[in-house]
């Protein structure tokens, strides 16, 4: 399966360069570039992308905007942030907006390549040290915000089911689809079927969504979470 894949930064070396070392892998098609945030929509529409590699600070509509806007559309393809900073309040936006997860600028050609299809397949990319301090930042939420922000995730998650609470809360902590089936002697498919439920019952985009909201819901502390894997 060939992904399709648009570039959207401000800058034309900086697509320049993507587009050179993207391009050079057999199961990626480049198929559209734009330079700012209020070119996207109308690119997705023509060029039916299945990932959009997103810069997340444009001068006229930033990536966050975009991002926002792009994932609350039907069927819209999976977005993976491309930023230079490793977790900041922007990025912790974007992952709620339903990002599947972000790369470093000067992440190492390989590795950009490996997200893309890993996001491409719906996997999240986010390492574990980057997780962590998103959460941080979670946690370092004032008190009266989160309390009521602590409610509301706990009132959605008790629309699930006490397996899909399980699973949701597996998820948090960062575990992969064979290690939640390990742990809750459950097969990978059913864990599959799971999450798929859990995201369609909670209006959720992908796993990311489903980890912070659990970290919302105060289910998961900041410290569990750095003796985890990265959310995959």
């Amino acid at each position: 399966m060939t992904i399709r894949l648009i570039i959207v930064d401000d800058d034309p070396l900086v697509r320049a360069g993507l587009t050179f070392m993207l391009g050079g892998a057999d199961d990626i098609e480049i198929v559209g570039e734009a330079s700012d945030g209020t070119e996207v929509a109308a690119l997705v529409e023509r060029c039916a992308p299945d990932v959009v590699l997103m810069d997340i600070r444009m001068p006229v509509m930033d990536g966050l905007t975009a991002t926002e806007s792009l994932r609350r559309t039907p069927d819209a393809p999976e977005v993976l942030v491309l930023t230079t900073f490793h977790a900041d309040e922007q990025v912790v936006r974007a992952m709620r907006a339903g990002a599947a997860g972000f790369v470093l600028k000067d992440t190492p050609p390989a590795e950009i390549v490996r997200a893309v299809r890993r996001v491409a397949a719906g996997d999240p990319v986010l390492s574990p040290v980057v997780t962590r301090q998103l959460m941080t930042q979670v946690a370092g939420v004032p008190a009266g915000t989160r309390g009521a922000a602590a409610a509301q995730a706990v009132a959605r998650l008790a629309t699930l089911a006490e397996r899909e609470r399980e699973v949701a809360l597996a998820v948090g902590q960062g575990r992969s689809n064979a290690e939640i089936a390990a742990s809750l002697y459950m097969s990978v498919p059913t864990v599959k079927a799971h999450v798929s439920r859990i995201l369609a019952k909670l209006d959720l985009n992908n796993r990311v969504q489903i980890a912070l909201l659990a970290h919302d819901a105060e289910l998961i502390t900041t410290d569990t979470h750095a003796r985890d894997s990265d959310v995959r």
